[in-house]
């Protein structure tokens, strides 16, 4: 269902019959989305998906029609590859939420707090597509891009999502102007390994920079401890 609802029209992935079919049917996902996540009474709206669906059936149509046979075109491939984000953006909302449900159900079951749940294998699990992608790109030679995205990634998540978050709360109630935030242990002690771990990368730089440009494996290994400290202070 996920690979029928998400255009992808890039090269190694096109094929034109599958994104017109999933331009088609997409808008049924959605409806699906927005009544099961946001609570939506699609019932009381269908007139939206009744033009959203003739919509993306016209769309499909063109695709099958005028689409090339290898690639499409740059005016219609940049608006269904950014539609394509916002419905795979939706499937991953959907999945995180019944993973979380899983993850607090395994924790009732096998008796582990969700605090250390979160620190473990939802952290873990929510890393690993990061990882595989950036891992995939340094081995391409792509070093400097898979390194960039290991700041970039969490700093999206960090600013735009706390930000988006506390933007939505301020909207939803005009009279509100404060919001009261308390911060747990565990993300006091992360602040504090992250800059201990940037003051270190900082340092390594102007070290790196004298030896010509190189990183020894010393400071991976530091790096992991880091980590394995943190972990084990917000256990304990």
């Amino acid at each position: 269902a996920r690979k029928l609802t998400v255009s992808i029209p890039s090269e190694g992935y096109y094929c034109r019959p599958v994104v017109a079919l999933s331009l088609a049917i997409s808008p049924i996902w959605i409806a699906f989305y927005l009544s099961s996540q946001m609570g939506v009474a699609v019932n009381a709206h269908f007139h939206y998906l009744y033009i959203s669906c003739a919509v993306s059936l016209f769309t499909g149509a063109m695709i099958i029609r005028y689409g090339g046979a290898e690639s499409l075109s740059l005016w219609a491939l940049v608006p269904v590859a950014l539609y394509g984000f916002v419905v795979a953006a939706t499937w991953i909302d959907y999945i995180g939420a019944h993973l979380v449900r899983l993850l607090a159900f395994f924790g009732a079951v096998f008796k582990i707090p969700n605090p250390v749940m979160g620190l473990t294998v939802l952290a873990w699990g929510n890393s690993m597509g990061d990882l595989s992608t950036n891992v995939t790109m340094a081995r391409k030679g792509l070093g400097n891009m898979g390194a960039t995205a290991c700041f970039a990634g969490p700093c999206f998540t960090l600013l735009c999502g706390l930000g988006s978050g506390f933007a939505a709360l301020l909207a939803s109630d005009p009279n509100l102007t404060t919001i009261k935030v308390t911060i747990p242990p565990s993300v006091k002690i992360g602040f504090a390994s992250i800059i201990f771990n940037c003051l270190l990368l900082i340092s390594a730089g102007l070290i790196v920079f004298r030896r010509g440009g190189k990183i020894g494996p010393s400071h991976a290994y530091l790096m992991l401890t880091i980590y394995v400290s943190y972990l084990a202070t917000c256990i304990a």
